[in-house]
């Protein structure tokens, strides 16, 4: 008997400590289970979503390539390129470019409260490039390439005679951003070189191959294929 009874004291104590061992693996179990299936949802959510964060950075694809005339403060002509730029109104029409202040643009900017946009062709890219990368304050660049600056009929400023579209504007705001000014120009006038006109007297735009500029590559563009109609592919997810 009191074997029987040393035996089952033996067995109760083996399964109680069982029991014991088991309820805390159970109650460490879940806090394991929940970190691994953060972690495994994490990976899953980064496979599933393939995006890579670049941080902060100024990129948009891709940018105009917008030759910007001035009068420097003897009176030469003078044109800089520039991408950071675009549409800033419908009505009335304004466009934004942003120039550093070293540039030598600048101050012609901050003085005439004018300038010209001048967009190029695909054939010009030479001529783009090259204002960008020389200053004015050291070469004149209209006497080195050749081009033409003719004087706007609306604004203090030069517009360039062999680029298909100009547009006279004129400053009407400026903000300091940080590396580079913001000047808000609105439009008095386009120009067109009457090669670009269209059977209906409007602006073809294909027919110019205007120059757009990839900032990441450091390249230049082409225009691409037509994809769609703008106001119309979209319309399938209206309500009917």
């Amino acid at each position: 008997m009191a074997l029987l009874h040393s035996f089952t004291g033996h067995l109760c104590a083996t399964i109680d400590g069982n029991n014991r061992n088991g309820n805390a693996a159970n109650r460490r179990g879940p806090r394991g289970t929940d970190r691994h299936d953060r972690a495994a949802a994490t990976i899953a959510n980064e496979e599933a979503t393939m995006k890579k964060s670049l941080g902060a950075e100024s990129i948009i694809f891709p940018n105009p390539v917008l030759v910007v005339g001035t009068y420097d403060i003897t009176g030469k002509a003078n044109a800089v390129t520039l991408a950071w730029g675009g549409i800033a109104c419908s009505n009335p029409p304004a466009v934004s470019i942003a120039v550093r202040p070293s540039r030598h643009s600048h101050e012609a900017l901050v003085r005439t409260k004018a300038f010209t946009v001048n967009l190029p062709s695909v054939e010009q890219a030479a001529y783009a490039d090259y204002f960008g990368i020389v200053s004015g304050r050291d070469v004149d660049k209209f006497r080195a390439t050749g081009l033409t600056p003719v004087r706007g009929e609306r604004v203090d400023a030069p517009y360039i005679e062999e680029f298909p579209y100009n547009l006279e504007c004129k400053v009407t705001h400026s903000l300091e951003l940080g590396t580079h000014t913001l000047f808000i120009g609105e439009v008095v006038d386009v120009k067109i070189d009457q090669t670009y006109v269209d059977e209906n007297g409007k602006a073809s735009w294909e027919a110019a191959r205007l120059l757009s500029f990839d900032s990441r590559g450091r390249l230049y563009r082409a225009p691409g294929e037509v994809v769609a109609d703008a106001y119309s592919v979209g319309r399938r997810w209206m309500a009917r």
